[in-house]
């Protein structure tokens, strides 16, 4: 396939991607999946700036980094930078840009990660920004489907709980418009879907139907249930959170009706969303996403440092 990146690319937004990059990065993961301890990036310096908390996908983007023999640098908590004597984003941005040769930030501020593709010197990795997107986490969700399914075109995909803050829901809408999917948008109307993505969808000609039921009869048809977590963070009034909490609850025993094909997804952490007793259901498929966040990850780092498919085809540093 011929190589369709020049070096040094931002991945700040799932929508600048078109279908055959898309594809294109999945490949780069199987790819990554087979041998994921190389020494592609040996010799670079990988940034990362987590202004909000975050275990897994900080872990998953330095673990990423380290297997490709990068060294990292960085901080977890934001209370422990110049931010806290008045430094501007801008600044640290510039300042870290000496130090780094690509930077993965999270922040809380949408738009953040725009804003820092616009000012920082070296590529920028959008690893979350506030409730609009997360577009790392999504890389590793189509790659989820797509292995679990085997295509990720024609599907039935079931996104459920917080869809209003929900930004790995928002991104994957975003990234499955290329792929004829049909969407069901579960969730109760405190927590639906945003108009702008209903909107969105209408534009696209993608498929979606709400639902504010959730039981076994509704998810019958699906080939992909992605549960997500109510996010306490993002509620100013905690009385709003205590209501709608626990309004979703996966457990086996719904699960009597679905296809034998079907996978459910989560972006975790989870909290009581899906029950444990569905862990050892074969449906469930969310340990072995978080899994296969560290070979998209490796994909993202190599996209976006220039270095092609072929190359990693033809890589000598596996390790």
């Amino acid at each position: 396939m011929h190589e369709i990146y020049d070096n040094n690319m931002d991945f700040v937004t799932i929508s600048n991607f078109t279908k055959e990059e898309l594809l294109h990065l999945i490949s780069m993961a199987e790819e990554f999946e087979k041998h994921p301890n190389r020494e592609l990036l040996k010799g670079k310096i990988v940034a990362t700036l987590f202004f909000e908390p975050s275990t897994r996908t900080r872990l998953s983007f330095e673990t990423a980094a380290n297997r490709l023999g990068a060294r990292v640098i960085g901080f977890a908590d934001p209370k422990i930078t110049s931010g806290t004597k008045g430094e501007t984003l801008k600044d640290t941005l510039l300042m870290v840009s000496n130090y780094a040769d690509i930077i993965a930030m999270r922040h809380y501020i949408e738009g953040a990660a725009q804003y820092a593709s616009e000012i920082a010197p070296v590529p920028i990795v959008n690893a979350g920004d506030g409730a609009h997107e997360h577009p790392s986490q999504c890389l590793l969700d189509l790659y989820s489907i797509y292995k679990t399914q085997g295509t990720l075109e024609n599907l039935n995909i079931y996104l459920v709980g917080d869809l209003k803050y929900g930004r790995t829901v928002h991104s994957l809408i975003t990234a499955m418009r290329h792929f004829n999917p049909t969407f069901h948008f579960v969730a109760p109307e405190e927590l639906a879907m945003p108009q702008e993505y209903k909107l969105y969808c209408q534009e696209h000609g993608i498929r979606y139907i709400e639902h504010t039921d959730f039981n076994e009869d509704v998810i019958a048809d699906a080939d992909i249930i992605y549960m997500t977590r109510v996010q306490k963070e993002r509620f100013s009034d905690l009385m709003e959170y205590e209501k709608v909490k626990n309004v979703y609850v996966l457990n086996r025993e719904m699960l009597q009706k679905t296809k034998d094909n079907m996978k459910i997804l989560h972006p975790l952490p989870r909290v009581n969303e899906i029950a444990y007793d569905v862990d050892d259901d074969p449906h469930a498929y969310y340990i072995q996403q978080a899994q296969n966040g560290l070979y998209a990850r490796e994909a993202i780092f190599a996209h976006c440092l220039g270095i092609t498919l072929e190359e990693i085809k033809n890589d000598k540093t596996i390790i």
